[in-house]
């Protein structure tokens, strides 16, 4: 009876793996799930005071997977760039009260940023957005113009990139730096998985991309409103702004959230496979105590059986009252007897789904398929046979793994081991 129950729940278990990991593969779940989380940490959620990563049921099952609102990057076959541009921000953007370095390398006001090209760049956009030549010459020489154009953008360009260019995207940034792990599937990227080391190189090379190194970029962070500007300052603070000591804090730091995100990802898997074990044991109608029945009546059958085989009459009535409700006949026992053996109470498990499958005898070619759409339904409503869905669909609910370790133990099969 053990070993009837723990190979039914490790058959459901399999199928409940499979058609989960189905769907997770055909919808690209684990990619999505790691990029929600890049987009919420880079650049925010998608509205303010929402998140891209799913906090609702209703999300789990239907906004993550099937939304258009993909949070992955589109795929791009190309290598990483060789160049790593700078992100062009307004420097109105960033506080004026701003601390810089402590060697003093970071501009601190619209002023010193201007001195340092800034506002050149800031003009070249605006140029290319459509502004005026005369408004671009201005702000690019520093001039009354310029002076006029941050003022009067003074109040609306906090956190947000210079007018004319398009929005910082740090996502697609990040993405860029790691495009040669990633491989072709479909339109967008399929990287579900970044090591913490790859990341923290990204983090270096982004930086580099910048005037001032580490504080120019965490000041460019700031200054776009991005999540991850205070992770950074953080981990960059406790570095004692030590460069080998700041890669690896980063490193540790993408650690600890990845560790953080599968577990998050493991509770709501855990939603997931508990809504398919639900539909699966309804489906084929599982009745955990009931078959555990049907397993110890089937051995007392085999019981009698030895006895009648090894010359005693013990057995004899259970025999006939097997046989005499059988199709078989009384006329015919051992064809009763040779059906019964053939069919244990082992391979009846799926017996009372919704469809069924009989397996043919010996003279027939192919299995053959019945329709038990009124009697699985009766099945459905007894609440005598409840209890024993709740507990197939609780058994569920410890995995494939854990019924085959389960099943290794009781036999006494061993894994291989190097």
């Amino acid at each position: 009876m053990a070993i009837g129950l723990i190979l039914a729940f490790l058959l459901l278990s399999l199928l409940v793996s499979g058609v989960n990991e189905a769907f997770v593969r055909l919808l690209g779940i684990r990619s999505k799930f790691l990029w929600a989380y890049l987009r919420d940490t880079l650049d925010g959620g998608p509205e303010e005071g929402k998140s891209w990563i799913p906090s609702k049921i209703a999300d789990i099952f239907a906004k993550l997977p099937f939304s258009k609102d993909d949070p992955r990057p589109v795929h791009s076959p190309d290598p990483a760039p060789s160049v790593v541009e700078p992100m062009r921000v307004d420097p109105v953007a960033v506080p004026a009260d701003e601390e810089s370095a402590t060697d003093g390398s970071t501009a601190n006001t619209v002023d010193e940023l201007a001195d340092e090209g800034v506002t050149e760049r800031v003009a070249e956009g605006l140029a290319a957005g459509g502004a005026t030549e005369g408004s671009a010459a201005g702000e690019a020489t520093g001039g009354p113009a310029a002076e006029s154009a941050v003022e009067s953008s003074a109040e609306s360009t906090v956190g947000k990139p210079a007018e004319g260019l398009a929005p910082i995207d740090m996502t697609a940034r990040l993405y860029e730096r790691l495009q040669e792990i990633d491989h072709p599937k479909g339109a967008r990227t399929s990287i579900a998985n970044i090591p913490p080391e790859r990341f923290s190189g990204a983090v270096m090379e982004l930086a580099s991309a910048e005037e001032n190194g580490i504080e120019g970029l965490l000041v460019k962070l700031e200054a776009i409103n991005s999540p991850l500007a205070g992770h950074l300052r953080g981990v960059w603070e406790g570095a004692q702004r030590d460069m080998g000591k700041f890669r690896k804090g980063v490193e540790n730091w993408f650690d600890g959230e990845m560790q953080r995100l599968s577990m998050l990802y493991g509770r709501y898997v855990k939603l997931v496979v508990f809504a398919l074990g639900v539909v699966l044991t309804l489906l084929f109608s599982m009745d955990a105590l009931e078959y555990g029945k049907t397993l110890l009546r089937d051995n007392a059958y085999r019981t009698g059986v030895t006895a009648i085989a090894g010359g005693g009459g013990d057995g004899y009535a259970a025999l006939r009252d097997k046989c005499a409700g059988s199709e078989v006949g009384v006329a015919e026992p051992y064809g009763c007897v040779t059906e019964s053996l053939s069919s244990p109470a082992l391979v009846k498990i799926f017996d009372h789904a919704l469809v069924s499958v009989t397996m043919p005898p010996e003279d027939s070619d192919e299995p053959s398929f019945h329709w038990n759409g009124g009697a699985w339904w009766d099945r459905l409503i007894t609440p005598g046979h409840w209890p024993g869905y709740l507990l197939t669909m609780v058994a569920l609910l410890f995995g494939a793994s854990f019924w085959w370790d389960v099943l290794r133990r009781l036999t006494g099969v061993r894994g291989q081991r190097s």
